[in-house]
């Protein structure tokens, strides 16, 4: 089942969607899109997490910025016209905003008839793992998981670097990163995880060989099948362990 909402936030009202295998209370999940926004790609991965016994709610999170599509293919990175298209997008998404923002789509979740008053789940792709670990830190009353796919600038030299939440974050995390991830390169990934040892929560950090970043989109030029399948896999033995 799946149905086109609007979500109120305290900084506008982003449109999005939401998916349920039926109308039966089942754990939520929020599904924060890569940076190409809601599409037939990630629509259909939240059917599919739906069709495990989830309700997802997947919104546009580029709100502020407009309404999908947001580019008339999959960016290509080192494309000025591309680099300043991903900068108006991301750039609105402050660490403050990813917080209000986070909080009301949680809360949204949480007013389904078709979500359950127990634990959810949080998984974000891009330039979004960032902000699901934000909304895990923020909502740790509600997300008890939290995964991320080639997640960029996870751990950086900056005040606002995602990884300096973790000590405010409850929920079990799964990192599957990529090779050769200018976003998030090899040191970048070593030392998150000595943080993640450090945190001493439950967690997962695996590099994926072969893989690139934007590999599990089937849209992305670098789209691996079976290392996608394999994310799907992993992402949903997460939420299995941690949401039912």
């Amino acid at each position: 089942m799946e149905e086109e909402i609007e979500i109120q936030t305290p900084d506008g009202t982003p449109r999005g969607f939401l998916f349920r295998l039926d109308e039966q209370p089942r754990p939520g999940i929020l599904h924060l899109t890569d940076i190409g926004g809601t599409r037939d790609v990630n629509r259909e991965l939240s059917r599919r997490l739906a069709a495990e016994g989830y309700t997802v709610l997947m919104p546009n999170i580029f709100y502020r910025t407009g309404s999908p599509p947001f580019f008339a293919s999959h960016p290509n990175m080192a494309d000025e016209a591309a680099k300043k298209r991903i900068a108006e997008l991301s750039g609105p998404l402050t660490p403050e905003a990813m917080e209000r923002d986070g909080s009301a789509y949680i809360d949204f979740l949480a007013g389904q008839k078709s979500v359950n008053s127990g634990r959810m789940g949080v998984v974000g792709y891009c330039f979004s793992g960032g902000m699901a670990l934000r909304i895990a830190a923020f909502r740790a009353d509600k997300i008890m998981a939290a995964a991320c796919f080639h997640g960029g600038r996870l751990f950086i030299d900056e005040p606002a670097s995602p990884h300096l939440l973790l000590p405010r974050i409850k929920a079990r995390l799964y990192f599957g990163h990529a090779v050769q991830d200018r976003s998030m390169p090899a040191e970048a990934i070593q030392k998150l995880g000595q943080a993640l040892q450090a945190w001493g929560g439950q967690y997962e950090s695996e590099v994926y060989d072969g893989a690139f970043h934007s590999w599990t989109m089937p849209d992305s030029p670098v789209y691996n099948c079976a290392q996608a399948e394999r994310a799907f896999d992993k992402l949903t033995q997460l939420f299995n362990a941690t949401l039912k």
